[in-house]
């Protein structure tokens, strides 16, 4: 499954929750529903992930966690917030970066509208 077909659901699966949970809990909540939903529909997902990263000779075993990677392919970080800064969009770019992904999600469940919420990021990947 290519890292577009997995977006595709998980953005479908997004927004069937967002509809039946509304905006503006905590991202746990989200995290814990959206992981089931996702599970549910065949797809293997991992939360919180520790991502590990080098700097000169040291090594950082838990620099920072992924709240979801899908298949090992997508990166999904969710927010519960007014609005999206550049600095989370800025926070996927560089975990796709430092893992190798090729695409990231950034989902905020605090939008009215969760097709408002959905920020695509991509780091390298062919349409």
């Amino acid at each position: 499954m290519t890292e577009n077909e997995i977006s595709k659901i998980i953005l479908d699966a997004a927004i069937a929750v967002h509809k039946e949970m509304g905006p503006g809990l905590f991202e746990s909540v989200y995290e814990i529903v959206l992981t089931y939903e996702l599970q549910q529909l065949g797809l293997r997902v991992n939360r919180q992930v520790p991502i590990q990263i080098r700097y000169k000779d040291m090594t950082f075993d838990e620099a920072f966690r992924a709240d979801l990677v899908v298949e090992e392919k997508v990166i999904v970080e969710l927010k519960s917030v007014e609005q999206v800064s550049e600095a989370h969009k800025k926070q996927v770019q560089t975990y796709l970066r430092l893992t190798g992904c090729k695409l990231g999600l950034l989902l905020n469940f605090g939008e009215a509208l969760m097709k408002r919420g959905i920020t695509r990021v991509v780091n390298g990947l062919e349409d």
